[in-house]
This record gives structure tokens, sequence and C-alpha cells, in this order.
């Protein structure tokens, strides 16, 4: 597994120890994580929420009008270095 899928299930795993089950996916230049989040959370538990989420690249929380609210994550995979960084357009 990638790093960034080693990244997003330690993430995963720390919603799930809060009480928020996780799932991780990976993509091609990510992972993410997702997570129900009830709207009866405390504050405290948000706090814990935020500092895990802070782990990754990127996040965010998606509110629907239904009330449903969907926590994400992002993890960047490593984009492979090679001899030829600046691409073909790279003037040397």
């Amino acid at each position: 597994m990638p790093a960034s899928g080693v990244s997003a299930a330690a993430i995963a795993a720390r919603l799930s120890d809060i009480g928020l089950p996780a799932r991780v996916e990976e993509h091609d230049r990510y992972a993410s994580v997702q997570a129900e989040v009830p709207e009866s959370l405390p504050a405290d538990l948000w706090r814990e929420v935020l500092e895990v989420v802070a782990e990754a690249d990127r996040f965010g929380l998606l509110a629907t009008s239904l009330n449903d609210r969907t926590l994400w994550a992002v993890v960047h995979k490593a984009v492979p270095t090679t001899g030829d960084v600046g691409g073909p357009s790279h003037q040397r």
C-alpha cells in the first residue's frame, strides 16, 4: 500500500476510535477518507476530529439540506521524480 494509503488508513482508524466509522478509497493521485458525522457530535469531539483530519493534505465537511454531513480528507500520493522534471516543454 502506498504511503498515502497508510496515512489515510491511520486517519480512518483514529476517526473510528472517536466514534466516526470511516472508509478509505484509493484513487490515481490520492487516497480519500470519508465518515458520516452525526448532528449531535459534541464540541470536544469536534476538536479531536479536527486534530485528526489536520494530518491530511486537504479536508472538509459536506453538508446537505437533508441534514446529512460527510467529513472528508485527502492524502496526496507522492509524484514520482524523473530526470526530466521540467517536462517536454522545459527549455534547458
